[in-house]
């Protein structure tokens, strides 16, 4: 079995994230670039597995040509191999582009498997894992919170407004975790010094034959972009008595009653 998992580099949560307002994009100087931690959650799940059952596991980027360090992370930890796809042409590309080039990828590799987190923490579109299936013409489980990966199926678990949904797909397969699953092992010495000689594919958008401004694909297209307004004073009320009443009318005036 071939488990292909989707690492992003992204903005450090605990750092300043900013957009640059002149091009839309994320200011990836204002903060340090790590990988997204549901992306190494996808990969603790993948390396779980193939631990047990000798499976080869690769991880698979979309992401500038500075993002070798954090693919080199991925390998540390415990991945077989690395796919870096890199090209100016899809900077700042939308969703659908995004899943057009991770898709020829993943096929140009082969898989059995594709684990993804169920949304970014930068681009938060959550729409990735069903389009590449869409695109791979395999079925697809999404937002589970667990998983169970056998010979030749998935199934796992998600919450839903009544319960828990019980999933399950033969593979060839595509799902995508929550934060539910369990937290990422750390690199040790061993690890890191192994990266350094494991398999790093470079690919371009040549190599994928797919075209960045094909006029017959649905594209989608930002019209705009602002800086977040900063934030306002609250309301203080003070007690003479009637606090309860201003507080109730507070509540009604904002439709939070």
């Amino acid at each position: 079995m071939k488990i292909i998992v989707l690492v992003k580099e992204v903005p450090d949560t605990y750092g300043d994230r900013k957009l640059n307002l002149e091009t839309g994009l994320a200011d990836r100087e204002a903060s340090e670039a790590v990988i997204d931690e549901i992306g190494e959650r996808a990969l603790e799940l993948a390396l779980t597995y193939a631990g047990a059952n000798g499976t080869e596991v690769a991880v698979l980027s979309l992401a500038p040509e500075g993002a070798t360090a954090t693919l080199r992370r991925g390998l540390a930890m415990g991945a077989g191999s690395a796919i870096h796809v890199s090209d100016e042409a899809l900077r700042g590309a939308d969703l659908g582009l995004t899943a057009e080039t991770l898709a020829a990828a993943i096929r140009r590799v082969g898989f059995d498997l594709v684990i993804t987190g169920n949304v970014s923490t930068d681009g938060s579109g959550g729409m990735i894992p069903a389009m590449l299936a869409e695109l791979l013409d395999v079925p697809h489980a999404t937002g589970l919170s667990s998983v169970e990966i056998s010979d030749g199926a998935v199934s796992g678990s998600r919450p839903v407004e009544s319960g828990v949904q019980k999933v399950s797909a033969n593979l060839p397969a595509v799902i995508s975790i929550t934060e539910a699953l369990p937290g990422a092992r750390f690199p040790n010495f061993k690890g890191i010094m192994a990266a350094k000689k494991k398999p790093l594919e470079m690919l371009t958008l040549a190599d994928l034959g797919i075209t960045a401004d094909n006029p017959d694909a649905a594209r989608s297209i930002m019209l705009t972009v602002a800086e977040k307004p900063p934030r306002a004073a609250g309301v203080k009320i003070i007690d003479e008595g009637d606090a309860g009443e201003k507080l109730a009318e507070f509540l009604v005036e904002n439709r939070l009653a």
